[in-house]
């Protein structure tokens, strides 16, 4: 990104530097923001980078979809360049839990593009850079969920975000990602699909389990709560399975 002043001259540019395009829920993004210098000197108030996703791509309006960004941190605050300077600004950026999952097991999902995008703020202009596309792998608590579901033979369907509902308005992102699974062969006829969603929270593991059955019909099938450490050492194949077989009961913790 390079960055003209009001009078047209060239003003510092900017390129930034991931050193882990693949994080997760909970994690860090790491990297450097490279400043070189333009024509003349440059004050730089701050600049921040943003973690940018489309956030309701099933509520597209006139077929486009608009892009959000859903958390920001400051890499730099007050900063002076000399004319041709270069410049390396190490970052470390959190991870929001509420951060949607963009891969699962490598594969990429469909529709999932997140990104960080820098901004520079000067006395006069204030630029935003392209997007530099980074990979969300899920967290390992929310892993062993999404395995589950694999091993019982549930084929991946869809992923898309929807606006939250507002149950923890102070933290996370204002949506949340709904990750579809078809059923399994046995389960056909009976469940049409099964919908995992993650509940973002550092302190407490929570998943919601929701099913689709053929007659139109949807009632909540289950939520579980936990910590994370709880999480790994629970046997999700027979919970998921349980729920399945009680529908429409509530199955929870």
């Amino acid at each position: 990104m390079r960055l003209s002043d009001a009078d047209g001259a060239s003003a510092p540019s900017v390129t930034t530097v991931l050193a882990t395009p693949r994080t997760q829920p909970g994690g860090v993004l790491s990297g450097e923001v490279r400043l070189k210098g333009g024509d003349a000197g440059a004050s730089i108030d701050r600049i921040c980078l943003g973690l940018v996703t489309s956030p309701y791509a099933a509520y597209e309006v006139g077929g486009q979809r608009t892009v959000e960004e859903f958390s920001q941190a400051q890499v730099s605050g007050p900063a002076v360049l000399r004319p041709g300077e270069e410049k390396a600004i190490a970052f470390q950026a959190a991870i929001p839990w509420g951060t949607p999952i963009s891969e699962i097991g490598g594969r990429h999902l469909a529709g999932m593009a997140l990104g960080v995008r820098t901004e520079v703020a000067m006395a006069t202009i204030v630029g935003r850079s392209d997007l530099d596309l980074v990979a969300v792998k899920p967290a390992p608590s929310q892993s062993r969920v999404l395995q589950a579901f694999a091993r019982l033979g549930f084929p991946f369907k869809s992923a898309v975000l929807q606006p939250s509902r507002g149950e923890d308005p102070h933290h996370g992102p204002p949506f949340l990602q709904k990750i579809k699974f078809y059923p399994p062969g046995h389960h056909t006829g009976v469940v049409h699909e099964v919908e995992v969603t993650f509940v973002p929270s550092s302190s407490e593991f929570v998943v919601e389990l929701d099913a689709d059955q053929p007659t139109g019909h949807r009632a909540r099938a289950g939520r579980f709560r936990m910590s994370h450490e709880e999480a790994l050492r629970t046997d999700w194949p027979s919970e998921i399975d349980r729920w399945l077989v009680t529908r429409p009961g509530r199955a929870g913790r």
